[in-house]
């Protein structure tokens, strides 16, 4: 019989444990915006299950030191969707998701999959947001499945330029 009650408890957390650790590995792209007074926007990278709901913040990347116009933290609030989804509740800078804001061109954010081993398998949505003083705001959402190797791409208007998640095994 305890043979049977072990082999039992086994499966069933096999069954609830995530069964996949894979990485995954987002692209984004900050597009050149012409204009005498550019700043660098900020943005925050997350995964949100489809309901909408804030899974973990991946990366934030902003002003970490202050200057004349005071902390950047105070900007981060900028970036309204992430920041009533959870951002305000991430004490920053936070080890391994804080940076500072990053010039034009094409960045990466790898989260190995250790990071994310609570994660089930399932339908989730990559969203990148980004805002600029005296510029804009975006948001760009990219669904994607964790548990299977995949990718998916979506494309940004202004702020934000070709955003893509990776999973790999």
């Amino acid at each position: 019989m305890r043979k049977l009650t072990l082999a039992v408890t086994a499966a069933a957390s096999a069954i609830s444990a995530p069964a996949f650790a894979g990485d995954l590995n987002v692209s984004i792209e900050i597009p050149r915006v012409s204009g005498a007074s550019y700043h660098r926007p900020y943005v925050a990278v997350w995964i949100e299950r489809p309901d909408n709901t804030a899974v973990r913040t991946l990366a934030v990347w902003y002003q970490q030191t202050a200057n004349q116009e005071g902390d950047g933290k105070d900007w981060l609030k900028d970036m309204r969707t992430w920041w009533r989804r959870g951002g305000r509740a991430l004490s920053l800078p936070a080890d391994g998701v804080s940076s500072a804001t990053k010039a034009p061109g094409r960045h990466s954010v790898t989260v190995p999959g250790a990071r994310l081993s609570n994660l089930p398998a399932g339908d989730y949505v990559l969203v990148v947001e980004a805002a600029r003083e005296l510029g804009g705001r975006e948001a760009v959402r990219v669904p994607f499945r964790w548990g299977v190797a995949n990718t998916a791409r979506a494309t940004g208007a202004t702020e934000l330029g070709a955003v893509s998640v990776a999973v790999t095994r």
